[in-house]
């Protein structure tokens, strides 16, 4: 029997192909073809980010729009972050690593910062998917950019001080939206919604057979 780690990579490279899927549970619209040629730093990073991409996204959609609203509240959860405000850290908390990356100065308003939950204005649900989409996109660009020869150059103002290469900008992305992807999935699961990684999968503790 396949491992679920090998059944879900060969729903990402079927994805990736181009197969038809639901546009609920489909693939983020613009990601990298699966490519033939020998692996490049780029192509390597284009790839994490592709996945991450993939399970972010379709969760974010997952999540009906009258819970968007919802954070836990059964235990020490004083504070947190709402469903919406994760998935909008992600993007801006993208926006602002790429932007790094790229080399563009970023905005000065506070609710654009790396930490922040991003501009209040961004509330719909459709809104925040595309605010989502969106810092995805700049992301692939953004990593478009990287080679051999600048990946560790230091730069001159990172979003993230101790970050202060374009390898660690880009794989730290990854890193921090799968950090936040978690919370979301547990978001869904107190919601009743069975996240869309784990739909088409076997049960992790199938019962024993008699």
């Amino acid at each position: 029997m396949k491992s679920f780690l090998g059944i879900g990579l060969a729903a990402m490279a079927c994805c990736l192909c181009g197969s038809a899927a639901s546009a609920q549970q489909g693939p983020p619209a613009g990601g990298p073809p699966v490519s033939q040629a020998p692996p490049t730093i780029t192509s390597v990073l284009q790839t994490q980010l592709t996945i991450v991409e993939f399970e972010v996204v379709n969760t974010a959609q997952a999540m009906p729009e009258d819970k968007y609203s919802f954070a836990p509240t059964n235990g020490e959860f004083k504070g947190v972050r709402t469903f919406a405000q994760q998935v909008k850290h992600i993007a801006t908390a993208n926006d602002r690593l790429f932007d790094s990356i790229l080399g563009v100065t970023a905005p000065v308003a506070p609710d654009e910062g790396v930490t922040s939950n991003g501009p209040d204005a961004i509330q719909t649900k459709d809104q925040i998917l595309q605010y989502l989409k969106d810092s995805f996109a700049r992301g692939h660009k953004a990593i478009a950019t990287i080679n051999a020869d600048n990946m560790v150059t230091p730069l001159k103002d990172p979003a993230v001080p101790f970050l202060s290469t374009r390898a660690a900008l880009a794989a730290f992305s990854c890193t921090h939206a799968m950090d936040h992807y978690g919370q979301m999935v547990e978001y869904l699961r107190m919601n009743g919604e069975v996240p869309p990684m784990s739909r088409p999968r076997p049960p992790a503790n199938p019962p024993a057979k008699p």
